[in-house]
């Protein structure tokens, strides 16, 4: 009987940040020299190349006549989103308060469509007066976007966010299929279109959103060939030619050992046709992809500083200034049901000869604030950088930053 050694999984190399004299680069500088500069640690540092990399990448395997959409909740600094605003082809907003960024950047309102359940008086007045299309979740938002629009004397561009009956099968965050918040269960709509049609709104078309971070090219390609044949059948009903097809993003990025990037060839390839024939059912249809994640996760990292080290019941503990206060995420509290580590480094001597299993936690009083566990890393002492990767979406503003009353971290765009 010959015995077989588990071989344990490894993260994805991240490749997209250079390294020179062993130190991590972002944006052409050492992070060395970053830290120095930024004054103090922890911080998020998101270089421009590397979006500019994916969106190159992106544009290049996507079939034309594909409009590519930035969706600002993965990353709201307003300078990542007036970078993106002029290389994209609009922006999706998920509230008021991104919308006045969105409309700060610069972008034609008409670019801009705005999207989640809940939306409150202030904010849909703010997108009617704009000209933002608005992305109804409810019968009952149809009607008081109506009741505004009669009181404005204006003439609200609208869409229906639909919810299928269908899901996009092993997505980290199932948006659709069963009972949901979001969008308007897709039986529901015909009769929504019927009512659509007697009352002051310009209806622009359809956002079909099913699901968020999948590394599954197959089941990306079932879920959209799903959703352009719902868009399809539920256009018959439709007061108006449909203008506007809004089919979502959901291409994910690798944070977990033994996870890949997502391979985009028969994704585009199933595209193609898709975009073709619909050109010939509703031809007057601009087809959009609402990317966010995809976009700027792999451009960020997050940085925090070693304060001390020690030793408890045989384990190392690196203990930093940073913590979950500042990534949730990294943390394994932010959708995680069994926590993994995200990808790490100690950015001031990325490799070593000879490595350490570390616990990297941070400043808080709970067991919670765990950075990486039994992590393999450099040997590191107080005053080396510790980098958090693919830290670019849903690292900053979705973290609890005055957890304790700790410092909040500073954020560079580069």
């Amino acid at each position: 009987m010959t015995n077989t050694v588990k071989v344990k999984p490894k993260h994805v190399p991240m490749n997209q940040f250079a390294v020179v004299d062993n130190c991590l680069q972002v944006g052409g500088m050492p992070l060395s020299e970053l830290a120095v500069r930024m004054g103090d640690t922890p911080f998020y540092a998101y270089d421009s190349n590397i979006i500019d990399a994916q969106l190159t990448k992106l544009r290049g395997a996507m079939p034309s006549g594909l409009h590519l959409h930035y969706a600002m909740k993965a990353n709201p600094m307003p300078e990542v989103v007036n970078y993106l605003a002029h290389r994209t082809d609009g922006l999706d907003v998920a509230s008021g308060g991104e919308l006045q960024v969105a409309l700060a950047s610069g972008i034609k309102p008409g670019l801009i469509s705005f999207a989640g359940p809940g939306k409150s008086e202030a904010e849909l007045q703010l997108a009617i007066e704009n000209g933002v299309t608005i992305n109804m979740e409810s019968e009952g938002e149809m009607a008081r976007i109506a009741l505004l629009a009669e009181r404005l004397e204006l003439i609200p561009r609208v869409a229906i966010r639909v919810n299928p009956d269908f899901e996009l099968k092993a997505s980290g965050m199932k948006m659709a299929g069963g009972p949901k918040p979001f969008g308007v269960d897709a039986e529901r709509v015909p009769a929504m279109l019927t009512s659509l049609a007697s009352l002051p709104l310009h209806f622009r078309g359809f956002h079909i959103y099913c699901g968020s971070q999948n590394l599954r090219a197959e089941a990306i390609i079932e879920a959209q060939t799903n959703t352009f044949e719902l868009a399809w059948r539920l256009a018959e009903s439709a007061p108006s030619p449909v203008e506007w097809l809004n089919i979502g993003g959901g291409l994910g990025v690798p944070y977990f050992p033994g996870q890949e990037r997502l391979e985009l060839d028969g994704i585009s390839a199933n595209l193609a046709e898709l975009i073709q024939n619909t050109a010939k059912i509703l031809p007057s249809a601009e087809i959009v992809m609402e990317l966010g994640r995809y976009l700027v996760a792999e451009a960020g990292i997050y940085v925090c500083r070693v304060v001390d080290r020690k030793i408890s019941r045989g384990e190392t503990f690196l203990i930093t200034n940073g913590g979950l206060h500042h990534h949730l995420a990294a943390s394994g509290n932010f959708g995680q049901v069994i926590r993994k580590n995200y990808p790490t480094c100690i950015g001031n001597q990325v490799s070593a000869d000879e490595l350490e299993a570390v616990n990297i936690v941070g400043p808080l009083c709970t067991p919670l604030d765990i950075l990486a566990s039994k992590m393999e890393l450099p040997v590191a002492d107080v005053g080396d950088l510790v980098v958090i990767f693919q830290s670019g979406a849903y690292g900053y503003t979705a973290s609890p930053l005055h957890f304790l009353s700790h410092p909040p971290p500073v954020e560079i765009f580069i």
